[in-house]
């Protein structure tokens, strides 16, 4: 009489189940990174918004974002490590910025963003 396995073995089993561990595991380490890159963006929409009503300069666009950087507590990027340009439309506000998040022992996951609003003049 001739048996066929059915099924997955104990071994299979822990295989996958490590497998989606260490990728729940990534998932939970970077949602701090996204979260805070979320409010880098809104806080650049809003600095937009604002600033595309008035006359502005480089140095009030900066003073805006400080404030929202002190209010939303962004970790990833500092206010100064912003780049702004002027361009024919206005001015390039532009966020460029690298996290690294420790994931298991010396292995580090890395995210790079990238950030562009252009405040109109």
């Amino acid at each position: 009489m001739k048996h066929t396995q059915r099924g997955a073995t104990f071994l299979g089993m822990v295989t996958i189940l490590a497998i989606l561990g260490a990728g729940l595991y990534a998932g939970i380490r970077l949602v701090p990174v996204f979260l805070d890159y979320s409010k880098v963006a809104r806080s650049l929409e809003q600095v937009r918004d604002e600033h595309g009503t008035i006359d502005t300069n480089p140095q009030l666009i900066r003073n805006s974002l400080e404030r929202r950087w002190d209010v939303e507590d962004i970790k990833g990027i500092g206010w100064k490590e912003i780049e702004i340009k002027r361009s024919n439309e206005g001015y390039d506000v532009k966020a460029v910025y690298d996290v690294q998040t420790p994931f298991i022992a010396n292995v580090y996951l890395l995210v790079k963003f990238d950030k562009t609003v252009l405040i109109q003049q």
